[in-house]
């Protein structure tokens, strides 16, 4: 099969645990563009933590950032689509993250905004490449144009936080991208959703597209996609979701795959 576009998650499938990119999974990416394919990274991360793993790939693609939330061409920096969230819709799930000392972030398409800045989140936030925004939300608000609020917190926590939510009714949508991290964003916004509006605007039918995903935020692309995949460490329910499981982030599973399908 002729894949014209590979739809790539970024944390737990395209880099290892330790948050590199592997040199085989690099060659073998680089090989699946120059054989014409358009890589597209379809990930939770920001635009401005994404685009660097372009420049490692040596690429100049398509990312589909914050869970489907925004597209942006890797060259030119435009926007193409994005979902933006309405300020009154979010302020309870702010609330209770402030009520239990939750850390949140608050992200536009390319800049994200915080309320506190301990050591130990500022040292997350340099690994990814992002300089976080300090923020009075007293004062100033939610930010203009945010698409994604994400929430970090200890398994348990967050655990606990998706029952109490379960409770709600919801004018938006939240995520689990992560067992630290848990995303709200608009209903309309999904990596499948932004994957298909991508393939509509480049013509391709869906049974020319592959997708490899780890985590439930990826489930939405990787059924979308002729063909998904998930790597070995992924949630039962994301292997189940996929046409095919593959070896892990850290055994090079991206790699074996397009080694595969494409020769």
């Amino acid at each position: 099969m002729n894949y014209r576009i590979i739809a790539l998650d970024v944390d737990g499938t395209l880099i290892d645990d330790h948050h590199e990119l592997r040199p085989r999974v690099r060659a073998a990416v680089r090989a699946a563009a120059e054989q014409g394919a358009e890589i597209v990274l379809c990930t939770g991360r920001g635009t401005t933590s994404t685009l660097p793993m372009l420049e490692q790939l040596g690429l100049n693609g398509t990312v589909i950032t914050h869970n489907g939330a925004c597209v942006v061409d890797g060259r030119t920096r435009e926007v193409l689509h994005q979902s933006v969230i309405p300020a009154q819709a979010v302020e309870r799930y702010l609330a209770y993250c402030r009520e239990r000392g939750y850390h949140f972030d608050m992200n536009t398409a390319f800049d994200l905004y915080v309320e506190s800045l301990d050591e130990t989140m500022a040292a997350v936030y340099k690994r990814i490449f992002v300089t976080p925004i300090l923020r009075d939300a007293l004062a100033e608000g939610l930010p203009e144009g945010t698409l994604k609020i994400s929430i970090f917190a200890l398994k348990e926590q967050l655990d606990e936080l998706e029952k109490d939510w379960a409770e709600w009714t919801h004018d938006l949508q939240t995520v689990r991208s992560g067992d630290f991290f848990m995303d709200v964003q608009p209903l309309t916004a999904s990596k499948g959703i932004a994957l298909e509006r991508l393939a509509k605007l480049r013509g391709v039918p869906r049974e020319q597209i592959l997708a490899i995903g780890n985590y439930f935020n990826d489930i939405g692309m990787l059924t979308f996609a002729g063909h998904g995949v998930a790597v070995a460490n992924s949630p039962d329910a994301v292997k189940e979701a996929a046409d095919e499981v593959t070896v892990s982030n850290n055994e090079d599973g991206v790699a074996v795959v397009l080694e595969r399908l494409l020769g």
